[in-house]
């Protein structure tokens, strides 16, 4: 595969159902009512449990070591948030190769959010990016 600046990533989708968010909640040991409880939020007059923003940094190293595989290292990622994700939507992880030389690339990504077909293609996560070390 020949990678240089324009590539694209492929995408990755993901719906983020509660019990998703609870077993990301038990294998980070981050049990904030914000991430699991739906009448906290409801208190809070938000409309569901919200995703821990950690996840979209795993999604994102995802994406990039599903397109790369074993042969990648990913040695600098990078996220900022701009919208809450809540259980029940879908994620869509996007990225552009905007430089590649001597066995690195260095990539830019996004998240964007859906509800349950709503369309709406809110950005979640942006600017997000890598650089990662592709091995022989």
């Amino acid at each position: 595969m020949r990678i240089t600046a324009g590539t694209e990533v492929p995408p990755l989708e993901r719906r983020i159902e509660l019990p998703d968010m609870i077993a990301y909640a038990g294998a980070t040991w981050d049990w904030h009512r914000l991430h699991y409880d739906p009448a906290y939020v409801a208190e809070k007059g938000l409309p569901g449990p919200v995703v821990d923003g950690q996840v979209f940094g795993a999604l994102l190293a995802e994406q990039l070591q599903d397109w790369l595989g074993p042969r990648a290292r990913i040695t600098e990622l990078h996220f900022r948030f701009r919208n809450m994700v809540f259980a029940g939507e879908t994620v869509r992880c996007t990225g552009t190769v905007t430089a590649a030389r001597d066995g690195l690339i260095v990539v830019e990504q996004r998240v964007e959010a859906a509800g349950s077909g709503d369309g709406d293609g809110r950005v979640a996560v942006a600017p997000a990016g890598a650089t990662v070390e592709i091995g022989p």
